[in-house]
């Protein structure tokens, strides 16, 4: 026996597949669903907590390394420092890419922070060759070289990271203050 389901039925499976299948149409950084669940998953504060600890591991690394490379002094130092600045970025790159799933569907390189991850891959690059280097006894000074410029690429990064975050804040403000506007001018 073979159930038919009602025509109206039908219309609106159709219907609400074609909403549910439908692209949204991408303005910004973020479409108003996936700002609503960047701003609903604990993984934004997670991001948000381990970049600025991330920056000032590494200012305090960078530091310790300029030191050994000007006075050939606390090369222990510098190399630990060095190790802490990679486990923070492993953390956050493996952190960033939950995040990454939760907000857009994916783990990593969705359009909206695709260059980002692209040169987070290379700063990783550089930061497991120094793991390897260390592990294989390079040459002190090439390993601090190494370091400073897989800081170099980080901070560029940063940087991007920095001022698209901003440009996303600008746009939600200014979607806002239009949301207000018109709510204001339809009374």
């Amino acid at each position: 026996m073979t159930v038919v389901p009602p025509q109206e039925t039908v219309a609106n499976n159709a219907a609400a597949h074609v909403r549910a299948s439908a692209p949204t149409v991408r303005t910004g950084l973020y479409t108003p669903e996936e700002r609503k669940r960047r701003d609903a998953t604990k993984w934004t504060l997670v991001q948000g907590l381990l970049a600025p600890v991330q920056f000032l591991v590494m200012a305090v690394s960078v530091a310790l390394v300029l030191r050994y490379l000007k006075t050939g002094n606390g090369l222990e130092a510098a190399h630990i420092s060095i190790v802490v600045k990679t486990l923070v970025l492993y953390t956050i790159m493996v952190t960033g890419a939950i995040w990454e799933k939760v907000v857009f569907g994916q783990y990593l390189f969705h359009e909206s922070f695709f260059w980002e991850d692209v040169v987070s891959f290379f700063v990783i690059g550089q930061h497991t060759a120094y793991l390897i280097g260390l592990y294989l006894k390079w040459d002190p000074r090439f390993l601090m070289w190494m370091a400073l410029v897989a800081y170099a690429a980080y901070t560029v990064n940063a940087i991007q990271f920095i001022l698209k975050l901003r440009a996303a804040r600008l746009q939600e403000a200014a979607e806002k203050a239009a949301r207000a506007a018109a709510a204001g001018g339809g009374a």
